[in-house]
């Protein structure tokens, strides 16, 4: 995942499904799964608008990742890019999702934890879905709903306002048992 302002990216790997250090034939055998899910002739006519519209951008994506990862040249520049935007990736520390407070944002929770400059390190549910860690509310208490096969996860999240950096720490044991703040 790349992480720029409060935003996470997948990487052209992570679109493909494919291990960054993949052969080419192994890139471009995902490439073609991938582009054969996602194309929009493939879709029924039945689908939901809004679930056209999401796999006519996932088609979008796996296309951009294949024109990277596809020409050797631009591939060694995107693997530069990753790798240093990665080494830029420092943080100040590490915190765990039990550290966390959580907000109501209508749709998805919002997980922050306090910046020293007054603002916050913020990832939300579907954020932490989209990782395989769903966020499960039961009463006023919070979970994650994750198989125990997962391996754990850590999330680089920048400060909204100043340019720090925490690392959140995530397994499948983790547990948020905070009440909703108001």
């Amino acid at each position: 995942m790349i992480h720029s302002g409060n935003l996470t990216h997948k990487t052209h790997y992570e679109i493909l499904d494919v291990k960054e250090d993949a052969s080419f034939e192994e890139i471009r055998a995902c490439y073609r799964t991938a582009i054969l899910n996602f194309h929009p002739d493939k879709m029924q006519i039945t689908c939901e608008t809004s679930k056209a519209n999401e796999s006519g951008c996932r088609f979008l994506e796996v296309q951009r990742a294949w024109e990277i990862l596809g020409d050797s040249k631009s591939r060694a520049l995107y693997d530069n890019d990753l790798q240093s935007m990665r080494q830029d990736s420092a943080t100040a520390e590490d915190i765990r999702l039990e550290d966390l407070s959580i907000e109501d944002a209508g749709d998805v929770f919002e997980l922050f934890y306090d910046c020293r400059c007054g603002d916050y390190f913020i990832i939300d549910s579907s954020e932490l879905a989209d990782m395989g860690y769903p966020l499960m509310k039961n009463g006023s208490e919070f979970f994650l709903q994750t198989p125990k096969s997962l391996p754990p996860v850590s999330v680089v999240l920048p400060c909204g306002s100043c340019s720090l950096k925490v690392r959140l720490l995530i397994n499948a044991d983790s547990k948020l048992q905070t009440a909703l703040s108001n």
